[in-house]
């Protein structure tokens, strides 16, 4: 793996599985990243027994991702190294952020309703094309339901 300089971004468009494979690489290397705040782009991120999404602004990678099974970068991604500890703070804050909007959507008792939150959620901030190859498991992790509900949402969006 490359080595990365301070103020350097690593910026991937339409992504291989060896381009993903090199993020998840630097999401568990124990150093701490930013997503992008200045573009359309996130990063879905596996873990065993769910996904948390970090968008723009957010931390990824350090402690808190060293565990990550799989990623799925979304829109031209771009990871940052943070340039202070303020910034790391910051972002690390916004990253709580995401999973706070993420849990909003749990918070809903009827599963359906959780699926088309996050599609809707998806669809307002990225295109279209990008939310439809977004793999149905990996929405269904992120708001606890079964693809077989995002699915079903899907059709009804």
């Amino acid at each position: 793996m490359p080595p990365i300089h301070q103020k350097r971004a690593i910026t991937e468009t339409n992504l291989k599985s060896s381009e993903s494979d090199d993020i998840l690489a630097r999401i568990r290397s124990g150093q701490l990243w930013i997503v992008n705040s200045r573009r359309k782009n996130g990063l879905i991120i596996h873990k065993r027994f769910y996904t948390e999404f970090a968008g723009p602004g957010a931390a990824v990678g350090g402690q808190f991702d060293e565990d990550c099974l799989a990623v799925i970068p979304l829109g031209n991604l771009s990871l940052l190294l943070p340039e202070s500890l303020e910034d790391q703070q910051k972002a690390l804050r916004i990253r709580l952020q995401w999973v706070r909007l993420t849990q909003n959507f749990t918070d809903k008792a009827v599963p359906l309703e959780r699926a088309q939150m996050i599609l809707e959620q998806f669809k307002s901030y990225f295109d279209q094309s990008l939310v439809d190859q977004v793999p149905d498991e990996a929405f269904a992790l992120l708001v606890g339901v079964l693809p077989p509900t995002i699915r079903r949402a899907r059709r009804l969006v």
